[in-house]
């Protein structure tokens, strides 16, 4: 099956803008695509000076400019994906999501649940969770822009048996391509279409003020562009340029989508803990904890002999230092914590690994007077098939430093976990783990750093990351430094063998907020979350 994502430039004249995605939906079905993926906002800027102006400007389901659309699929008989803003008869301007299906008819439609910055000024966000369409291609979600900057939303739809996501999108931040819409894909295992814009994304006149008020160089206040495909391995197949228009088209097979495994044979959905995600679906509660120290020193030790490495790092300053799962080969607890201890003796410094603990892969924090924190492992593998007891929570430690969490072993492959630790107010996590798979390290855990706003400090046997977060983040308040595009990805410092230091910044994860009354935790779609809980897949 042949699938596009277009990308192009929208403004504030409605009738231009259906002329653009008219013709970029005939160019999608000229290069033989079947599912065609249009940007965000659509048929006008996402800039409004009131909410009258929003509604009047918006979309209706029997306006003209729908109704061309659905025409234009009909003709091609292509599916087509768009993103509006839509003028409901209750009063509410919604930014809405639609699939019209080949023969023009409405397939199904969703309300933008998680509003970006300036977005909820003047627009409302959804109340309900967006439909699975079942169509004779395959099962399709679809989701917009800020929505698959965290997980919550497209796992949703994962588990509700969607295998192709469709995303639109109107952003100028570079880590949206190069980070949040590949993860998407690897982490559920389906297959991604995303479409963003380009060009100026607000008014030409105010963009000086706009931009000066958000921080960003007028210049930047462009759509990124890249739209892509992507597979479910998290591999871009195809992906358009930084600038201009384009058609990004390439050939899939959505069977690739049914299968759930990982290398050793575990299914990433059957692995899950429903029972334990209930946090992720409730209401947001606010933090009470006193943020962390502004600064921690930080050390990776990886390798076959640890310990010389973590008295290295211990006596060099480290607060934290984090080893491979299994560090210590078949030791003990008892034993593993008594040898750390020694390595860590006259200084303040805590070590992080895991051990088998019986039937139970423990992850251990020691100090220099012995264990001072122990996390179970929370979801089964068939790689560690022995570890059949597990933690029943994420548990999280009052350090010098701040609260750490630790994430042990496979727990870093499953979402939820990572969620779980910021809603219980961690500042660092600690995760022993062995390689993986390969978009765990590179697209994985960066992401569980972003959409969480976590530090994370993860070692395995080859290697490891240090993921720190940066002060530059919220939009809407002051950049500290040039901005580089990237708004919510983390500085990584990535580590070899032996000792890896490093520093990362507690304090930093108290701001969630990413721009304008847009909390990355706190403002969790938690209402249409439901599915995150439920056993049955």
């Amino acid at each position: 099956m042949r699938v596009a994502a277009v990308q192009f430039a929208a403004g504030e004249d409605v009738a231009a803008n259906l002329a653009t995605c008219l013709r970029m939906i005939d160019a999608a079905a000229a290069e033989g695509a079947s599912i065609i993926v249009l940007p965000e906002f659509c048929n006008h800027l996402s800039w409004y000076p009131d909410r009258e102006t929003a509604h009047r400007r918006a979309c209706t389901l029997d306006g003209e400019f729908l109704k061309a659309v659905a025409e234009r699929a009909a003709g091609h008989g292509a599916y087509v994906k768009l993103n509006v803003t839509m003028a409901r008869e209750d009063g509410r301007t919604t930014i809405t999501s639609l699939l019209y299906g080949p023969d023009g008819s409405l397939l199904g439609q969703a309300d933008k649940l998680t509003l970006m910055g300036a977005e909820g000024d003047h627009m409302d966000p959804g109340t309900e969770r967006g439909p699975v369409i079942d169509t004779p291609v395959g099962r399709i979600g679809i989701y917009a822009c800020m929505e698959g900057v965290t997980a919550d939303v497209c796992r949703d739809l994962t588990l509700r048996g969607a295998q192709l996501l469709l995303n639109s999108l109107n952003s100028f931040a570079t880590d949206e391509a190069s980070l949040h819409i590949p993860v998407r894909a690897a982490e559920n295992k389906v297959w991604v279409i995303a479409a963003n814009k380009v060009g100026p994304l607000l008014p030409e006149a105010l963009t000086p003020a706009i931009a000066e008020r958000l921080g960003v160089p007028p210049e930047q206040v462009h759509g990124a562009g890249e739209s892509q495909i992507v597979a479910p391995d998290g591999t871009v197949v195809a992906r358009g340029p930084r600038t201009g228009e384009a058609v990004v088209v390439a050939d899939i097979d959505l069977s690739l989508a049914d299968v759930k495994t990982r290398p050793d044979g575990t299914d990433i959905l059957a692995m899950r803990r429903p029972e334990l995600y209930r946090p992720i679906a409730s209401p947001p509660v606010e933090r009470t904890a006193a943020p962390g120290a502004d600064e921690c020193r930080v050390a990776v030790v990886a390798g076959a002999d640890p310990l010389p490495g973590v008295a290295e790092a211990a006596a060099a300053g480290a607060e934290l230092i984090v080893l491979p799962e299994l560090a210590f080969g078949e030791a003990g607890r008892a034993e593993v914590a008594g040898l750390l201890a020694e390595a860590l003796a006259g200084t303040g410094a805590h070590a992080v690994t895991s051990v088998r603990d019986g039937d139970a892969h423990t992850g251990l924090v020691v100090s220099a007077e012995g264990e001072a924190g122990v996390q179970l492992q929370l979801h089964r593998t068939e790689r560690l098939s022995w570890a059949a007891r597990r933690g029943t929570g994420v548990e999280v430690f009052e350090l010098p430093f701040g609260r750490l969490a630790v994430v042990v072993g496979d727990d870093s492959a499953v979402v939820e976990t990572f969620r779980l630790a910021a809603i219980a107010d961690a500042d660092v996590v600690a995760v022993p783990r062995s390689a993986g798979e390969e978009w765990e390290t590179s697209l994985g855990l960066p992401e569980r750093a972003a959409e969480n706003r976590l530090n994370v400090v993860s070692a395995w046997r080859e290697g490891g990351l240090i993921l720190d977060l940066t002060g530059d983040f919220t939009l809407w308040t002051p950049w500290e430094g040039p901005f580089t595009g990237r708004i919510s990805h983390p500085i990584v410092t990535e580590a070899g063998p032996g000792v890896t230091a490093g520093v990362v910044h507690p304090a930093q994860a108290v701001n969630r907020f990413v721009s304008k009354n847009t909390d990355l935790v706190g403002g969790r779609a938690w209402r249409t979350l439901g599915s995150l809980t439920e056993t049955a897949l």
